[in-house]
């Protein structure tokens, strides 16, 4: 996250609270690809983040004009998102599915290409195993990992969206890493 994103977007919410509307378009252009790709983390559900993220963008219009520009807007935007994704998550445990979503993580996958194929289905395989890993997570836990690590956020950024403290977001990540390191220790194991 950039300082220069934040005060764009501060500058955006401004005009999009004076009645200019197509201040909405360029903040969704700045910042969908990270949003989207965030709630595809968060989800585990690539046919989702979409529909989320426009959600989001659908509640930040509608709120408008309860945005301080004091704060952040990347916490207001990651809190607003955080919540429909518990949301959604809430209901997909009330309404369980018979279908199976497709894995997710493609973008992790993407980043790390080579030209020998062993090394590639090895590291498809890692990647799985690391978003089997990253669902098995505590919500909150996931979240603050994820905010950290693929969304630059610090950790008071994170204790806003997460209506907590620094220290418990600081306990969170670390016991986050700590999970995910045994499940992948546990998968390299049984892969062996």
């Amino acid at each position: 996250m950039t300082e220069e994103r934040d005060e764009r977007a501060v500058s955006l919410m401004r005009a999009l609270s004076e009645g200019r509307d197509e201040a909405l378009n360029a903040l969704m252009t700045d910042w969908s690809a990270l949003l989207i790709a965030y709630l595809t983390k968060v989800t585990g559900s690539a046919s989702t983040d979409e529909d989320l993220a426009q959600e989001t963008f659908v509640r930040i219009y509608r709120h408008k004009l309860d945005y301080r520009p004091h704060q952040r807007f990347s916490t207001w935007l990651y809190t607003i998102a955080t919540n429909l994704a518990r949301n959604y998550h809430r209901w997909k445990q009330r309404h369980p599915e018979d279908s199976v979503e497709p894995e997710t993580l493609s973008g992790l996958a993407a980043a790390a290409t080579t030209d020998d194929p062993h090394q590639s289905a090895s590291r498809s395989e890692t990647m799985r195993a690391l978003a089997q890993a990253l669902k098995k997570l505590p919500d909150t836990y996931r979240e603050a990992l994820l905010l950290s690590s693929s969304q630059g956020l610090s950790y008071s950024q994170i204790a806003r969206v997460q209506n907590s403290t620094e220290k418990a977001v600081e306990l969170r990540i670390y016991r986050a890493r700590q999970i995910l390191r045994e499940l992948m220790a546990t998968y390299h194991d049984a892969s062996k």
